[in-house]
């Protein structure tokens, strides 16, 4: 179990997740709490559609490794350093 007063965050745009365990750089289950605005409009039907959504926070409470099941495992990397062959898919995300 991680310990809570680390705060977990997903990568910005010049970094990817990396699981230090098995490696793999494509695939993990985050989960997250988000605040949302929403405009919706609803049709006279009943049928609603949002339109429109803007996030006005949101917190990462976990992030783990779809392949290993580790969460204390998952580092942020800049993406130039993040191995594509330590990706056991081979391929890219």
């Amino acid at each position: 179990m991680s310990d809570p007063s680390t705060q977990v965050r997903l990568p910005g745009d010049a970094e990817r997740l990396r699981c230090s365990g098995c490696g793999n750089l494509t695939r993990f289950d985050v989960t997250r709490t988000r605040r949302t605005r929403e405009f919706w409009h609803v049709a006279l039907s009943g049928d609603a559609r949002v339109e429109d959504d803007t996030l006005l926070g949101q917190r990462v409470e976990s992030i783990s490794c779809r392949w290993c099941g580790r969460s204390d495992a998952i580092e942020i990397v800049g993406r130039a350093d993040a191995d594509p062959t330590s990706d056991p898919t081979g391929g890219s995300a």
